[in-house]
């Protein structure tokens, strides 16, 4: 489609002039006279103490925001005025950015866009002159919303992009990700990068979606936590397709010559129209006409016919453009060095559909769409969730119908390329299943792969290879009760009674094991001896709460809580794999989008340890104690990963093996373990080897 570029070439004359105090229009736009900004009157904010002022500016945007939501758009943009004024005034160039983007909003919900595109242009070159790489990525957002809701997808993408580009930069310094923002931006970030990853995969640029859809899961993490820091291979973000590279220069071009024009406009309007020199005035004059001239030829470029015909051509080949990109080559260079044939998958929940992209070491990105609405998916999970902690129930029928949407799309996919391991980063309340448990009408997903959860391959190191001696740091809540405040609720955690014969049986299967039980298995104790062990496995409870990470935590055996913010705090960098053998997820039945889940496996990895174990319920005692036994006696006799260990353990409970794997015959009601409720449940998160 070629996009309709009328709103484009209104950033003549006022798009970027608006750095003084005045606004200008162009002749033919009709504009209430009570919403012009007269910055050239000389009108002065009332004096106030400066913090009653900034307070001021902060009720203007909120209640203008407000008023507009209710239709009060002459209103809202009176109070904007006002607030514009007095940032002026107080020289607060971020508050002006801030309320350049609610005018620009409020002109959006009037569908006069080319208006909002001027007020949100301004904010972007306020923001670039500021340096503020995390406003500039939400005005650019606010840009890409703005052509997106006008049906300008190669445009909202281009402008999507640098939202997304600013942010992973401003992740290397992740304290400003997380201080207040203002109501001001049309969609979260989070939300961008998922219209970003939606849009590209509409015109097949996989490459570029899957580098989104990875960035994404680090963005869902700043969410959870804040403060989420990136590193070298965040910062790189997403390319510029080579036919977008010439508007981005032209772009590059013009604000960067704006903003400079800009600094001085803004150092002379510090001074009042009264003071001003002859000069000055003169000054103000030819800089604002300066500006007007190097816009006037950005219009002409980006209206030109070349211009167009590039727009049109980028859906046609930015895949073919972008097979080159360093992020995936480093990506697929970590898969084939894998000793096993390994296969990342990233599933996108969507509004009416479900979006599958497959990266494989020999070929590019591919991708599948499910026609599934995401309610109906919502309910499928639910439903195989409800069948997985509840072994009386059939659960074929859910587990077969996930199957036909994860996995079948992609099947000669996965056996073309020899496919072994699934290296799997789940999206929303897909974190609440188990992918192992899925059925293709004849057996398990784990008993054809193994499978790796990962938080984002951006955050994780596929390659660190595990150390050769197992050591064991085993703990234990084994019994008492203690009554936890959940969410709303109180909840009584009972000890475990099969705990002991666990780590028994953990024990008995690698000798340099130390067992912590109960009022021992204190963090005071715990804790400093954790890095001098290669495994360190906690036998009790741990509750993945939706809310916040100070809502979920691990219990130790004395009735201390660690919760999921502090854990990072632990320094565990010899540490190759934390289990936690009874956790619990969806408590009281409320599914979120996961991100407690994720939070967890991240949490861990900011340990250092390489990888972790956790359970989506907590498992019958005997079904745990069966596949723990089988797990650590697989791990300690053979020379396999992490991942493969915990695939033949599961399998052995499915197949009945279990009983010759382990050390001590559980005492539980039952002996038959085959039940994806026994052994599906635990997942491993993060490095597999």
């Amino acid at each position: 489609m070629q996009p309709n570029l009328r709103y484009v070439s209104v950033i003549t004359l006022s798009l970027f002039s608006l750095l003084g105090f005045g606004m200008v229009y162009p002749d033919n736009n009709q504009v209430n006279t009570n919403t012009r900004l007269r910055y050239e009157s000389g009108e002065k904010a009332q004096a106030l103490p400066k913090n009653n002022q900034l307070s001021e500016i902060a009720t203007l945007n909120e209640e203008a925001i407000k008023e507009s939501r209710q239709g009060q758009s002459k209103e809202a943009l009176q109070k904007l005025q006002k607030a514009l004024a007095i940032s002026r005034e107080l020289g607060e160039r971020s508050w002006e950015a801030v309320t350049f983007n609610n005018i620009g909003r409020i002109y959006q919900s009037q569908k006069k866009y080319s208006e909002a595109l001027r007020s949100y242009q301004q904010a972007l070159l306020i923001n670039k002159e500021l340096g503020d790489l995390v406003q500039l990525g939400k005005t650019y957002s606010n840009i890409g919303y703005l052509f997106d809701i006008q049906s300008e997808p190669e445009l909202a993408i281009f402008f999507y992009k640098h939202c997304l580009i600013n942010r992973e930069k401003a992740r290397l310094n992740p304290s400003g990700l997380s201080a207040p923002q203002p109501d001001a931006y049309n969609i979260s970030v989070s939300q961008t990068y998922r219209i970003l990853g939606e849009r590209l995969l509409k015109q097949e640029r996989v490459v570029e979606a899957q580098r989104t859809m990875d960035l994404l899961k680090v963005e869902e993490l700043e969410e959870y936590f804040q403060n989420v820091p990136g590193n070298q291979r965040t910062v790189k973000g997403i390319n510029i397709a080579a036919t977008e590279k010439p508007i981005k220069q032209k772009l590059d071009q013009t604000v960067d010559n704006a903003v400079v024009l800009g600094k001085e406009l803004t150092t002379l309007r510090k001074i009042s129209p009264q003071q001003r020199s002859l000069e000055q005035k003169q000054r103000i004059e030819q800089l604002v006409l300066n500006q007007q001239q190097l816009l006037d030829k950005f219009n002409e470029f980006i209206n030109s016919s070349s211009v167009k015909a590039q727009i049109e051509q980028i859906n046609r080949t930015a895949r073919r453009q972008n097979l080159d990109l360093e992020s995936l080559n480093e990506l697929r260079d970590n898969l084939a060095r894998l000793p096993q044939k390994s296969a990342l998958l990233y599933p996108l929940i969507l509004k009416d559909s479900l979006e599958l992209v497959l990266v494989t070491p020999e070929s590019p990105p591919i991708h599948r769409t499910v026609a599934v609405k995401r309610e109906n998916l919502y309910q499928t999970i639910a439903a195989f969730r409800q069948a997985l902690i509840n072994p009386s129930r059939n659960i074929k029928a859910p587990a077969h119908q996930l199957y036909d949407w994860l996995i079948k799309p992609i099947e000669k996919d996965l056996k073309l390329s020899g496919t072994q391991t699934l290296i799997y980063a789940p999206d929303d309340q897909l974190r609440y299943i188990p992918l192992t448990a899925l059925y293709d009408g004849k057996q398990w997903l784990v008993q054809r792969f193994n499978v790796n959860h990962i938080t984002s391959a951006s955050l994780t190191n596929l390659n660190t290879p595990q150390q050769s001696t197992l050591r064991v740091l085993a703990g234990a809540f084994t019994k008492g009760n203690y009554q936890i405040k959940v969410g709303n609720r109180q909840v009584a955690f009972a000890g475990l009674p099969f705990a002991t014969r666990e780590v028994d049986s953990l024990a008995a299967a690698v000798p340099e094991t130390t067992k912590l039980l109960d009022d021992e298995f204190s963090p005071r104790v715990t804790l400093p001896q954790m890095d001098d062990y290669t495994i360190v496995h906690l036998a009790t409870h741990a509750a993945f709460v939706v809310g916040k990470p100070e809502d979920s935590f691990i219990l130790f055996g004395n009735g201390d809580r660690v919760n999921f913010r502090n854990v990072a705090t632990w320094s565990l960098p010899h540490v190759d794999l934390v289990v936690l053998s009874a956790c619990e997820t969806g408590l009281g039945g409320k599914l979120g989008n996961g991100e407690e889940i994720l939070g967890f496996g991240y949490q861990m990895q900011q340990t250092g340890a390489k990888a972790a174990i956790a359970s989506l319920w907590s498992v019958d005692d005997g079904g745990t104690q069966a596949l723990m036994s089988a797990f650590y006696t697989i791990l300690s006799t053979n020379k396999l990963t992490k991942t493969e260990a915990l695939q033949q353990a599961q399998v052995s409970l499915i197949t009945g093996n279990w009983k010759s794997l382990s050390h001590n015959t559980p005492r539980a009601a039952v002996n038959d373990f085959s039940h994806p409720y026994y052994w599906a449940p635990f997942i491993l998160i993060g490095n597999g080897l």
